[in-house]
This record gives C-alpha cells, structure tokens and sequence, in this order.
C-alpha cells in the first residue's frame, strides 16, 4: 500500500488564490503519482468573497481535493493547526493559500523526509519585505532565543510551513494545545529535523491578512509559550528599582536636613518618579496578564475550531 502524503492550507478571502495553488500542488504531486497518494485539504475561515464557492467547485472536479469549512473565522493561529491535526496522511505539509509559500519546495521537503528527517521546515534566508519590517523580525527571533528557557534551539525565520510527520502530528494531538506556536512547538518536542532555505515572495493576488495586532499575537505567544525570563525580569526590575527609590529618598531626606532652607524639593522630580513607576507597573502588569491570558485559553478548553460542513471526506 502506497504511503500517503497530505498537504494542508488554511484561507480567508484568497478567491483569487486558491485554484492557482489547487494547480501547483498538483502539478508538483504528479511527480510522485506511482510512489505517493496525496490528498489536498484547505480550511476555509469563513470567507466573505467567493472563496468558498471557488473550494467547492475544484472540489467537485477532483475527490482527492478537500474542503473544511468553518463556521466562523477562527483566526491565523488555531485554523491552521487544527487542518494538521485532520490530515490522515503519512506526512504532512502545511502551507499558507496566499502563495508566499512556494509549492514548488514540495518536492524538496518530501526528499529530506525521506532521508529520516521527522520535521521539514522552510527558513527564510532572504525576503522580499520592507527591510524594516525584517530587520524587525530578525531582532524578535534573537530576543526570543536569548530569553527561551525551554531548554530547546528555537528556529530562526520559520514560520511553521514546511513537512510534518504522522508521529509528530500523532504527538500534537496527544498535547492537546488550543493556541500553539507551532514553530516552537515542534523544536521542543526534539524531533529529528532539517531545514530548506528559501526566499519567499511577494504577494501577487489578494490583500495580506496580516498586521499588527495578528503579528504581536504570535510573537507573545512565543514568549508565553517558551521563557518565563519577562515574568522573572518583573520581579528582578521591582526589586531594584524598590532599592533605588528607598536610596534615592533616604539622600532627599539627608540633602534637606543638612541644607534646610537651600535645597528646595521641587515638584518636578516628584512628578517624573510618579509617571516612571507608574508606566513600569502598567508595563510589567500587561505582560503578567499575557501569562495569565495564556493560561486562560488552556483551562477554558473550547473547541479549537467549529466546523460548518466537510467536503470530500
């Protein structure tokens, strides 16, 4: 019996995308048609275009098409881990919809799998983003890494598309995870694993998904999910600076008793020592209740995504 390999996308409003990434899976799939079945699974978040008109359509022409429609927009994060944990297939290859992940790497992910590699993830080594925007992304990935304690090499520039194996899907499944960040995910459960450079492109179709709020997200959740060093730094930075307050009001107090009518106290310095502490409370307070926040979506355990209808399955 022929192994199985199932590749998965999630989509939002990528009506103009879809039947060209259909085209180009299976165009690199044809390469494997006596070695490999495969089957093509893409979520659909609820789309408000023709998205979801587009699916059923391919998906009439071709059973080895499938489509999962949600009955709400589940998000970036939870939607596309919850395709990779429907995949029945041997391996598993996810890939976002808007074509900045080339499927034309397929055939390089299978190769490394096949020569034992558990997990398959492609690392930009270039991109054709603003340079600010990268260098942005760059700095996230170093700090990330400095401040991990997980104990695992977190990757850097992966942002979760490459191959997955049955036994590291079958592991996801065990962990039970609403709100992964798959890319950390799958570093530290230490599975065998490579990487294949690429450069992603630009977007030719479509309006991006992302933006601030969607990239902040991840980015906390890499932080929740893999240091406790911010929470830690909160204790350590309350500790000096209750020093440094106590200090610098211990030499206020000898200043004006030595110099009582010279050394007038002034309300400036009361006042930026108030806004100071203040905004350090407040900062230190925000990144407690992302902790806390991400603590809350584990105990409430909703289900990770509400599905509306299966297409092919």
């Amino acid at each position: 019996m022929k192994k199985k390999i199932s590749i998965i996308s999630s989509a939002f409003n990528e009506e103009e995308n879809v039947e060209v990434l259909y085209n180009k899976v299976k165009e690199q799939m044809a390469k494997f048609a006596g070695k490999y079945d495969y089957e093509q699974i893409i979520l659909d978040n609820a789309s408000t275009d023709g998205t979801a008109q587009k699916l059923r359509q391919i998906a009439a022409s071709d059973k080895n098409f499938k489509v999962i429609l949600n009955a709400r927009n589940f998000g970036h994060i939870r939607s596309p881990y919850y395709g990779i944990l429907q995949c029945t297939g041997d391996a598993v290859i996810y890939m976002a919809s808007d074509l900045q992940d080339p499927p034309e790497l397929i055939p390089e992910f299978i190769k490394k799998w096949e020569e034992g590699n558990k997990v398959v993830l492609a690392q930009k080594k270039k991109s054709q983003e603003s340079f600010m925007f990268f260098t942005i992304r760059k700095f996230y990935y170093w700090l990330l890494n400095k401040a991990n304690d997980s104990g695992a090499d977190l990757l850097q520039n992966c942002t979760g598309f490459g191959l997955y194996d049955k036994e590291v899907v079958d592991e996801f499944r065990k962990i039970n995870d609403p709100y992964p960040y798959l890319r950390g995910l799958v570093c530290e459960l230490g599975y065998q694993k490579t990487t294949v450079p690429f450069l992603q492109p630009k977007r030719k179709r479509g309006i991006t998904k992302n933006n601030f709020y969607t990239l902040y997200d991840n980015a906390m959740i890499g932080f929740t999910n893999h240091s406790k060093v911010p929470l830690r730094l909160a204790a350590f930075v309350g500790f000096v600076l209750s020093a440094l307050s106590l200090l610098l009001a211990f030499t206020y107090l000898v200043l004006k008793l030595l110099y009582w009518d010279s050394f007038p106290m002034g309300t400036a310095p009361i006042l930026i020592a108030v806004f100071f502490f203040s905004s350090m409370q407040l900062f230190f307070i925000g990144v407690i209740g992302e902790y806390l926040g991400a603590v809350l979506k584990q105990v409430l355990h909703r289900p990770v995504v509400i599905e509306k209808e299966r297409i092919n399955f």
